[in-house]
């Protein structure tokens, strides 16, 4: 394939996602990522796309939110990953609210084997990936459905999160910075997933590395509400990923690498029913770390759940950053 067939497809992607990793690039036009990466620079230069870290926006600095079909393509293999990692965080008998998006839907499908597990979701996903669970209960907020990605939006959704109280809250979003926290390209998701958060002892997002440095209009989180990001070990493969890790570790947010291809999809043993670790995360202190048992003291590095934070710490309570702990860097 030519660059100018190549560069085209790689626009028409673009264009039709919103937002596509460079590794999804790179398979579909059937090159390298160094290739690819290349092109990206080359239509940057002429205004058509911007570059984001792992991957290619549209141009305007704020990304565009693709439909549900696109997005399903997207960081499939990251998704999963991340998935794999957040569902060793529930435990038996956890109450936890799920937000829309398609990692949410991916870590739900691993729910479903968690027992005595009530679910809270805005999502139709979620739920679906969740209605033959036996020993899980589902609780549907109200709402408006927004069809875009099958959530359920809007003052009755807002209004059913309302007084709420739960353990731990996924969420995810169209970008997340450091100085901004996670923010998404539709306001009214936005305002749902606010209002899952004031519910929650523990935020929990999960954004795959293709997110991190990206911006959505809407603010949804605050960084310093953040208990704990989930995201995957490619984030450390990028020197711009790897400084917005360090920022967010800064802020006092926990950071969990998922490792891409180690873990089974959706097939991992219940956690917290003596079945023993369901995860293996890349070595080092920005692996998954062990989930204090309810009411019990955090344990070392680690805040009390609900005092949002809660990063790995060196001397002096500073957090650890990620050049202070050997783990690997940009390229």
């Amino acid at each position: 394939m030519f660059a100018a067939e190549r560069r085209q497809l790689i626009l028409e992607m673009v264009r039709a996602n919103g937002a596509v990793s460079l590794r999804e690039l790179a398979r579909v036009v059937q090159t390298s990522e160094v290739t690819v990466r290349r092109d990206v620079r080359a239509l940057e230069a002429e205004g058509l796309l911007d570059r984001r870290h792992g991957g290619a926006v549209l141009p305007g600095g704020f990304s565009r939110e693709p439909g549900y079909p696109q997005k399903t393509h997207l960081s499939a293999a990251e998704k999963s990953a991340i998935a794999d990692l957040a569902a060793g965080l529930v435990e038996e008998g956890d109450a936890v609210v799920v937000g829309a998006g398609t990692t949410t839907q991916e870590l739900a499908r691993r729910l479903a084997r968690v027992p005595g597990l009530t679910v809270v979701t805005n999502s139709l996903l979620v739920a679906q990936a969740l209605a033959h669970a036996n020993r899980v209960e589902v609780v549907m907020t109200g709402g408006t459905l927004r069809g875009s990605n099958y959530a359920l939006v809007g003052s009755g959704a807002e209004q059913s999160l309302q007084g709420l109280r739960v353990t731990k809250a996924f969420i995810s979003g169209s970008g997340l910075t450091a100085e901004r926290g996670l923010s998404t390209a539709n306001m009214l998701s936005a305002s749902v997933d606010r209002a899952m958060v004031l519910a929650a002892a523990e935020v929990i997002v999960l954004a795959d590395h293709t997110k991190l440095g990206a911006a959505g209009m809407f603010q949804t989180v605050s960084t310093e509400t953040i208990t704990r990001l989930v995201t995957d070990e490619q984030a450390t493969a990028d020197d711009a990923c790897a400084r917005e890790l360090d920022a967010l570790a800064d802020c006092g947010v926990q950071i969990d690498l998922a490792p891409l291809g180690a873990a089974p999809s959706g097939d991992a043993p219940v956690h917290g029913t003596g079945s023993g670790p369901v995860h293996q995360t890349q070595p080092g202190p920005l692996g998954r770390r062990p989930v204090p048992p309810p009411g019990g003291a955090p344990l070392p590095g680690q805040r009390r759940p609900g005092a949002h934070g809660g990063g790995p710490v060196g001397p002096g309570g500073l957090p650890v950053r990620l050049a202070e702990m050997g783990l690997p860097r940009g390229r």
